[in-house]
């Protein structure tokens, strides 16, 4: 790191992560090395069984995989270096790292939040509009909705880091978290970094809170149209179509809306680094097991892949 001024160019930042856990590290790197495994191959499961299984060529299904692919993508961006770091102790990144390493979990959670709209927008078709959900919702349209969400949040994720690591720092490299996200980062800047915060709050509101309203309206429509349905047995099986996604909306949203959208000022490290784990990395191994468990056809998806291995 080299003084300048008031400021400081830096070249390198360090992760601190859970330096202040120095008897746990051990324990640390084998737990989050098995949920690393265990989101791997959970997630891949589901991508394999959605592409084989001729029952789960559906819209539903396609999210789902792509949803998947996500999640190994997004998880894949924080957890290896959790795991480096945790192994050799050697906690410094370099300035592009750091910026890259940002860049990529935010484009990944803009599409996160999008794919998530999207897979509502997909229920709502189906249980709102039953006769047209196959010419609505056909191959083209699956396409172009999930390269949308893929690409959608680059440019204004670019933008954002490029703006939060073009700030110059102060005293201070070292990041308090795990990671490099940007309530850390901002703390490190010099002067008054208002303009910046406003920013993130901008970008938060058109990437997470914007999807988070279309799937609330989605879902108001569902929940109407399942409460109309004449029969106990016609509602428990639309709602058990959509109950997945609930949980896993809830998730993702509430411990990211946590994160990004409070006062700089109600930021403390130990804070952050939880709800970041929680939404970086229990709530990916969590989701194969929600969409599996709660989902009859890729359990019966999943038994039959067992079987023809077996036999």
């Amino acid at each position: 790191m080299r003084a300048e001024d008031n400021g400081s160019t830096i070249t390198q930042f360090v992760l601190l992560g859970f330096s202040d856990l120095p008897n746990l590290r051990g324990l640390l790197f084998g737990v989050f090395s098995i949920v690393y495994v265990i989101i791997l191959i959970g997630n891949s499961l589901i991508i394999i069984i959605t592409s084989l299984d001729a029952a789960l060529q559906k819209p539903m299904y396609f999210f789902l995989a792509n949803f998947s692919s996500l999640e190994i993508c997004y998880v894949s961006v924080t957890l290896p270096r959790i795991l480096v770091n945790l192994w050799t102790q050697d906690r410094s990144i370099s300035w592009l790292g750091c910026a890259t390493q940002m860049c990529f979990f935010l484009m990944l959670g803009a599409t996160e939040c999008f794919l998530l709209a999207v897979m509502a927008y997909d229920r709502y078709v189906a249980i709102c509009n039953p006769l047209h959900y196959p010419l609505i919702m056909n191959h083209k349209m699956c396409v172009q909705l999930a390269v949308g969400s893929w690409i959608g949040g680059v440019p204004g994720q670019i933008g954002q880091t490029w703006q939060i690591f073009s700030l110059h720092f102060c005293n201070s490299n070292q990041i308090n978290h795990f990671f490099c996200d940007i309530p850390p980062i901002l703390k490190l800047a010099c002067g008054d970094t208002v303009v910046h915060e406003i920013a993130v709050y901008v970008l938060a509101v058109l990437f997470v809170a914007v999807p988070f309203l279309l799937i609330l309206a989605s879902y108001s429509k569902i929940i109407s149209t399942i409460l109309r349905l004449p029969t106990a047995r016609g509602r428990a099986k639309a709602f058990s179509t959509c109950s997945s996604h609930i949980i896993v909306v809830l998730l993702f949203f509430g411990s990211a809306t946590i994160t990004y959208l409070r006062p700089k000022s109600n930021h403390s490290a130990g804070t952050d680094k939880m709800f970041s784990l929680f939404y970086t990395i229990v709530t990916p191994m969590f989701n194969p097991m929600i969409y599996s468990l709660r989902n009859k056809d890729v359990i019966a998806a999943l038994r039959r892949l067992l079987l023809k291995k077996i036999v």
